[in-house]
């Protein structure tokens, strides 16, 4: 049986396997733990295990192992982890896909009965309908001031009842209704709060960004530059091709205006000269873009109705001989 080790002893180990893992791996998702329970924990571990590790630890020591890894290695992006470490939180250290790593965390939650002093993380209503507890268990819903009946001997909901609000610590009467109820309104996990990636730190929505949604981000970020530069007179490459219409706009504009002519405005001038030509012009075009697929079909047709061509060697002679 190996000998136990002293809590100076435990500290090395656990300051040796951060730093291992802070060389190992690039990618860090920090998780809030609170209530969760080691068998629960156990789970994830389990769960996670092929390319990700879970590591549990004290703040204080934690951010005492980061400063002094970096120190060693002259690696200070690490150090970007030290902000996020407030609360009880836990460090999940990845190769994997972010983005799966969190789905496959979110997947270990538990439920939970409300138990009194909780700070209730969602609001717990409670549905109408019979509730199976005899008359004489009236007195806990008088006392929350939930309307009820009797019906066939039992106590029964008429109407759905907000009983504990997001935020609000759960009280003794509200946990002994709800445990008489057989209601477990809450359920624990590890929750993703940030995510730590070669020193960078972002939020773990980033992780539910589609391709689609960085374009259309992109766009709107392209249309903005675009704006800016044209109303303020900056040339930028998004901006360019709208000066350089704006401008020939400009320019044609003149020389419509004008006697002085540029072989681009020459054609402009014809058109304003002789109105007719503008239907001319518009009727070409329709009969060109009628007349383009028939002309491609009866193309293909006559091709395919041209008998094959025969090659030298399949008239039994060649003209070399």
């Amino acid at each position: 049986m190996a000998p136990k080790l002293s809590k100076s002893e435990k500290k090395v180990v656990y300051d040796q396997k951060l730093c291992q893992l802070l060389d190992e791996y690039t990618q860090v998702l920090v998780a809030v733990a609170d209530n969760v329970g080691s068998n629960q924990l156990q789970s994830i571990r389990k769960g996670l295990r092929g390319d990700s590790v879970v590591l549990m630890g004290k703040n204080t020591m934690m951010k005492r192992s980061i400063r002094m890894h970096a120190e060693k290695t002259g690696n200070n992006a690490i150090l970007n982890l030290i902000p996020l470490l407030v609360g009880n939180v836990g460090l999940i250290f990845t190769k994997g896909d972010l983005k799966e790593v969190s789905e496959e965390v979110a997947k270990y939650k538990v439920g939970a009965p409300a138990r009194v002093g909780l700070v209730a993380p969602i609001d717990v209503v409670v549905p109408p309908g019979n509730t199976g507890l005899d008359p004489s268990q009236t007195s806990f819903f008088q006392v929350l001031n939930i309307p009820t009946k009797i019906n066939k001997g039992t106590v029964e909901i008429i109407t759905p009842v907000e009983l504990i609000k997001k935020g609000e610590k759960v009280g003794s009467s509200e946990a002994a209704l709800l445990s008489k109820l057989g209601i477990r309104p809450f359920s624990y996990g590890l929750v993703v709060i940030s995510v730590y990636d070669n020193g960078s730190v972002f939020s773990p929505e980033v992780l539910d960004l589609t391709e689609d949604d960085l374009i259309e981000k992109f766009a709107m970020g392209v249309s903005m530059v675009t704006s800016l530069s044209l109303a303020i007179a900056y040339p930028t490459l998004a901006a360019a091709p709208h000066m350089f219409i704006n401008a020939y706009k400009n320019v044609l504009a003149v020389a419509v205006a004008t006697d002085y002519s540029f072989p681009q405005a020459d054609k402009v001038k014809e058109y304003l000269a002789d109105p007719s030509k503008f239907a001319v012009a518009a009727a070409a075009a329709a009969a060109a873009d009628s007349g383009a697929a028939p002309a491609a079909a009866a193309k293909e047709e006559e091709k395919k109705d041209e008998p094959a061509e025969e090659s030298d060697d399949d008239m039994g002679f060649s003209l070399f001989d």
